[in-house]
């Protein structure tokens, strides 16, 4: 069986101009905000907020992809509502604007990463997830390290001239567009009932397996504590970094994840899921403890590295885990289920990152987040079985 598909490959080139976009935006995005007024505290908020809506949709929406049998149209639709909101969001500076086409911007997102995910996970083998989701997120991370490039040179041209850079965002949008419409749709057994209650994938947690209960549980307490990457950067530029600096140590971050996502994949397939997604949260622990007390460039750059490739080893191998221990006709769902949850403790999160920084330190956040991330490094070894794939 061909590992790498048409599908996948065509998948992938999608995320890649999507990613160019959006993270042509990213590093800048904090420095922008803070520009016009915005507190690190409302950083936090917006992120976290947008976060969460995104999470909501990719439950609800991964519910309704598995539950229409359909792939596509869900893909299609997610894919424009995020280029279309690149542009929007250079048009007022007012902060409810912001939130709001933010929330566009997120929910696209939510519409089409359960379905996305579930074509992947057809298209392939348990035995081969980890290098197709890991092949997913090399196209996909090389895309976050172009998009910051482009961002650099204009910058360098246009110092402080960050509007014209959310219309240039958004042609790589239009290109991503452009490709889902080369997309076919796969053959999924369809289900006669159609889910259209908004609540309705909360129920899978009652359906799913003692393995994904566990696994979820470990996953989420993490995601209780691991704050937007946002919070990265401005600690970064809290230690002396300057903007284009912020931006260069975001590139080189996106391009050790690009580097190292389709060979951890394989590693994954050949040492399990578990073992790589724990050596994952280990170099996250030591990025967090130490980008506190980073004192110069070389530091930095260093725990960026590292940071890299915590990226690698727990992105896609989580929803790699995940479609492992989910039935065929649930993917969009199990994974829409986690995701919905992750985002809504991104929300959490992010608010409390800025309240600790904020009120105690800014130091703070990342010293709590490594202690908790050990404790969770310590349940997942303890009460979390290697990969379980269920009989399908």
């Amino acid at each position: 069986m061909k590992i790498i598909t048409k599908t996948i490959f065509i998948l992938s080139l999608v995320s890649l101009f999507t990613d160019i976009s959006t993270e042509m935006l990213y590093p800048v995005m904090p420095i922008f905000l803070k520009s016009i007024g915005f507190s690190v505290l409302y950083i936090g908020i917006l992120e976290g907020i947008a976060e969460a809506i995104a999470g909501f949709g990719k439950g609800y929406f991964g519910k309704l992809s598995d539950s229409m049998g359909k792939r596509v149209p869900f893909v299609r639709l997610g894919y424009s509502l995020g280029a279309m909101a690149k542009p929007l969001m250079a048009i007022f500076i007012n902060p409810f604007w912001i939130l709001f086409v933010r929330a566009l911007d997120r929910t696209g997102k939510g519409v089409r990463t359960g379905a996305r995910d579930a074509m992947l996970s057809s298209e392939t083998t348990p035995e081969n997830k980890g290098r197709v989701f890991g092949f997913h997120r090399t196209f996909d991370t090389v895309g976050a390290a172009v998009g910051p490039i482009t961002a650099l040179i204009y910058l360098t041209f246009y110092p402080g001239n960050y509007i014209p850079l959310f219309f240039i965002a958004f042609v790589p949008g239009l290109i991503s567009i452009c490709l889902t419409f080369i997309l076919k749709e796969p053959k999924v057994e369809e289900i006669k009932k159609v889910e259209w209650n908004l609540l309705a994938f909360l129920k899978y947690w009652k359906v799913s397996t003692k393995e994904f209960k566990r696994l979820v549980a470990g996953l989420l307490v993490f995601a209780l504590v691991n704050s937007s990457d946002v919070f990265l950067l401005l600690i970064a530029k809290h230690n002396g970094l300057s903007d284009q600096s912020v931006i260069g140590v975001y590139i080189f971050y996106n391009l050790i994840y690009a580097m190292f996502s389709a060979p951890i994949g394989i590693l994954a397939d050949k040492i399990g899921m578990k073992k790589t997604f724990v050596l994952g949260l280990l170099c996250f622990v030591i990025t967090y403890s130490g980008i506190s007390f980073a004192q110069n460039q070389i530091q930095i750059f260093a725990l960026f590295f590292i940071y890299g490739i915590y990226a690698a080893a727990t992105e896609g191998i989580s929803k790699a885990w995940l479609s492992n221990i989910a039935r065929k006709t649930e993917v969009a769902t199990a994974i829409g289920f986690y995701t919905s949850w992750q985002s809504l403790a991104t929300l959490f999160a992010s608010i409390l990152a800025g309240f600790l920084w904020n009120m105690v330190s800014p130091q703070a956040p990342f010293v709590i987040t490594s202690l908790v991330t050990v404790a969770v490094v310590v349940y997942l070894i303890g009460f979390v079985k290697r990969d379980v794939e269920l009989v399908r």
